[in-house]
């Protein structure tokens, strides 16, 4: 029997298309929830009784927008990442680096129609992804141990 605590090192946790659809999925609810605040600071229109229905439509379509356009950055980059992956067999920098520039490039410099703006985006969101990167900066430190929200130690009946 394989500890759990290897398995994890053994096995990918998921496949690459897997990982596409959540960064996906996490750029949509990221950008909903952001679009949710822009759509409260700047487009607080001003409410009746009779006439909410507006107001509530404009607020939807601004989540809807920006939940959009985080879904497409984050699947963007994080398939450009995987495919950079599979064919370079190496897991570096630069790998998240081409992935935030071909995101920046295709999404922010589709919405902003112009060539110097889609290399600017996609250089802005290549530098910020490398220097993430290559700074070893993670959401995870292995320090080798296992946390449970429980203990795994049997306890004596003297204890309770």
């Amino acid at each position: 029997m394989v500890d759990p605590a290897e398995r994890r090192y053994l096995e990918e946790e998921d496949t690459p298309l897997m990982k596409t659809i959540k960064g996906a999925t996490m750029g949509l609810v990221t950008g909903t929830i952001y679009g949710t605040i822009v759509a409260t600071w700047y487009d607080v229109p001003r409410v009746e009784r009779s006439v909410a229905l507006p107001g509530l439509i404009r607020t939807l379509k601004m989540m809807g927008n920006h939940g959009l356009k985080f879904a497409a950055i984050g699947g963007v980059y994080i398939g450009v990442d995987q495919l950079m992956q599979h064919y370079r067999m190496k897991r570096d920098f630069i790998n998240g680096a081409v992935g935030g520039f071909v995101a920046g490039a295709t999404v922010l410099g589709y919405k902003g129609r112009s060539i110097s703006t889609a290399i600017s985006a996609g250089a802005a969101l290549a530098v910020t992804s490398a220097v993430i990167d290559a700074g070893g900066q993670t959401t995870r430190i292995d320090n080798g141990k296992e946390y449970y929200p429980y203990t795994t130690k049997k306890r004596s009946t003297v204890d309770s």
